[in-house]
């Protein structure tokens, strides 16, 4: 008696079938590849600054001010005057890019202005930093007669900073769902109710996203502080938070491991790395902090 035939099982692999899976993972392998070698200089210079900076990490190193004409002592004055270029700048652009990119997604009509003034917040956001700063001496620092002062680089950077938040604000409230503004419209709500409760609670772990792009930025520019509110050296009690008023010169962190580079003759090797570690340090906090708020804001997404 012949056996019968065996029936072709209707979900066995096709040659074509397997020949996508095997391009699919030579694919991921390659951009795996590729993201390696994006990370390996990154570790690379991060190890270099750590071995660089190990003998000059030290606590005093931070709680410390400058002395022996900047060739030892610490950084505080540096750290402080970033803490509030940062601080005071983010205070300014955060709100005000917030309202823009608000009224420009929510309430603004789709015209030919609002278009261009769309464009124009993209192309901002490509110009480089040494136009900011001349646009802040200017507007700032002569114009609004501030002079240089902790107050005209923070409005400086807060200018640079506008664009990216304002944009990556635009991308969050666009990324809600129409149906969660037309189930509140639909149920009575205004159009301010439904924003306050629905949409903005929902796009703010994209906004956060945008700040805290613009904190890395903003601590790590040096020609817009610059040419506006930084100084060679200032003189201020160690471990005092409130070493600077918003109407005189600060230091920062960015401006002085420039100065200690190429300014100080005889500079250790390893204060310029040190600076740099504490630097990269300010900025991993700052967006750590951010990511964390952003994570638990997440959490509570609707979608």
């Amino acid at each position: 008696m012949n056996k019968p035939a065996e029936s072709t099982n209707p979900f066995r692999e096709t040659e074509a079938g397997a020949r996508q899976r095997r391009l699919e993972s030579r694919v991921r392998l390659a951009l795996a590849g590729l993201t390696l070698l994006l990370i390996l200089p990154l570790v690379a210079i991060l190890v270099h600054l750590g071995v660089e900076a190990w003998p000059a990490l030290r606590w005093s190193l931070l709680v410390e001010s400058p002395r022996n004409g900047m060739r030892d002592g610490g950084l505080w004055p540096a750290f402080v005057g970033t803490l509030y270029l940062v601080g005071l700048s983010l205070v300014v652009a955060t709100p005000v890019g917030v309202a823009a990119a608000v009224y420009l997604h929510e309430y603004a009509r789709d015209s030919w202005v609002n278009r261009i003034i769309q464009m124009a917040v993209i192309n901002l956001a490509g110009v480089p930093s040494i136009v900011h700063a001349l646009f802040g001496l200017g507007a700032f620092v002569y114009g609004a007669r501030l002079g240089y002062s902790v107050l005209a680089a923070s409005l400086t950077l807060a200018v640079m900073t506008l664009p990216v938040i304002i944009t990556s604000t635009r991308e969050s409230l666009a990324a809600v769902p129409a149906s969660f503004r037309e189930a509140c419209w639909n149920v009575g709500a205004t159009r301010w109710q439904t924003l306050r409760a629905v949409v903005l609670p929902n796009a703010l772990p994209g906004i956060l996203t945008g700040v805290i792009l613009q904190v890395s930025r903003a601590a790590g520019e040096t020609a817009p502080i610059l040419f506006t509110g930084a100084v060679f050296f200032k003189s201020v009690t160690p471990g005092d938070l409130f070493a600077y008023r918003l109407d005189e010169q600060c230091m920062a962190l960015a401006m002085h491991l420039y100065t200690l580079s190429t300014q100080v003759p005889g500079v250790r090797p390893a204060l310029p790395a040190a600076t740099a570690v504490v630097l990269l340090g300010v900025v991993l906090l700052v967006n750590a902090a951010a990511i964390l708020v952003r994570s638990r804001t997440r959490s509570h997404r609707r979608w």
